[in-house]
């Protein structure tokens, strides 16, 4: 059952939402889509942390873990001037995982992370939304560099920073960090 939380707002909040939404900047390649996080979009991110897909993301989590860091991955952009996508595929409409610009307790610097659901991993998605979010980070936000924190188990992420081209460091326990620098600030 779902919590109250996960309903989507209607009516005057509905329309507040949207305008806020509307403020969170929208990127496009010819394939993907990174728009707004939208509360219509939590339930994939919660298939993906709530079960042993989210093992290296802290998980599983709860459902109501998830929720807390779905909602903490959206409220980035009124804290911090940057914060999640959602990845939707530009010829479907469908959504099909997460990039973020984010900044949690204990970052050193601001993080590039990326989920995609079961069915879209292996097929580049991660990759392409990786790289507009960076190229966004880099070029709008004049951000020297990034971090990509991830599971030293976590293979499938550690092959992306590595194509990426950024540089592995140890960040802490079974941790690693990536760290993407912009090379046009060097």
């Amino acid at each position: 059952m779902n919590m109250r939380c996960e309903q989507a707002p209607s009516g005057i909040p509905s329309a507040i939402a949207a305008n806020v939404a509307a403020q969170i900047p929208t990127l496009m390649s010819d394939a993907v889509m990174l728009r707004a996080p939208k509360v219509e979009d939590f339930p994939l991110y919660a298939d993906v942390l709530c079960t042993s897909r989210g093992q290296y993301m802290g998980g599983p989590l709860s459902r109501e873990d998830a929720w807390w860091d779905f909602v903490q991955m959206a409220s980035g952009w009124i804290l911090h001037g940057h914060g999640g996508w959602a990845i939707e595929d530009l010829d479907s409409g469908d959504l099909l995982g997460f990039v973020i610009l984010g900044l949690e307790p204990g970052d050193a610097q601001i993080e590039l992370g990326y989920l995609v659901s079961e069915d879209n991993e292996g097929l580049g998605i991660a990759h392409e939304a990786a790289q507009l979010a960076r190229a966004f980070a880099f070029d709008t936000l004049k951000l020297n560099e990034l971090a990509s924190y991830i599971h030293k188990d976590n293979a499938r992420s550690v092959a992306l920073a590595e194509r990426m081209g950024a540089e592995r460091t140890v960040h802490e326990g079974d941790m690693l960090a990536y760290i993407h620098k912009n090379e046009s600030a060097q």
